[in-house]
């Protein structure tokens, strides 16, 4: 079944078709990896939208990703919990362990650094999401073991 195909399936069950734009968009990234600008074209074509539109839905929205990434994401809560408890030296320690700052992959595209307003896990601070799944709590001093980790997997 084609990405369209898949896309007017889900749109079936909903009032309106531009109802259907998320479950959408998070079927083209999970199918492209990023929404490219064909990508968005393809979401909007399938739903009788503008690439514009779902352009604008997407970037509001920071679990869509509007330029490639690596292929292991790793996202740093910095919401004021994690920050309490240290999440800007964790952040920076993945920046140091990857020679990339926040919103960078690195040279050979294996692994992107991102910051995320609130991961949801405010009890267990700081927490990291590595390719959607958290680490909680993790300190500065478990960077280089992580890092070490991703290289291995």
């Amino acid at each position: 079944m084609t990405l369209a195909e898949q896309i007017r399936e889900i749109a079936a069950g909903y009032p309106q078709s531009r109802s259907a734009v998320l479950p959408a968009l998070r079927l083209a990234q999970e199918q492209h990896g990023w929404l490219s600008p064909d990508a968005l074209r393809e979401v909007a074509d399938a739903l009788d939208l503008t690439p514009a539109y779902c352009q604008s839905v997407a970037s509001f929205y920071d679990m869509f990703h509007m330029k490639p990434v690596g292929r292991h994401l790793v996202e740093v809560c910095t919401n004021i919990s994690c920050a309490l408890v240290g999440a800007q030296q964790v952040l920076e320690a993945f920046e140091s362990e990857l020679g990339v700052k926040t919103g960078e992959t690195t040279a050979d595209g294996e692994v992107t650094l991102r910051a995320l307003e609130c991961a949801g896990g405010c009890g267990w601070g700081t927490v990291v999401a590595i390719d959607h799944r958290y680490r909680e709590p993790v300190r500065a001093e478990d960077v280089p073991t992580i890092v070490s980790e991703l290289h291995d997997a």
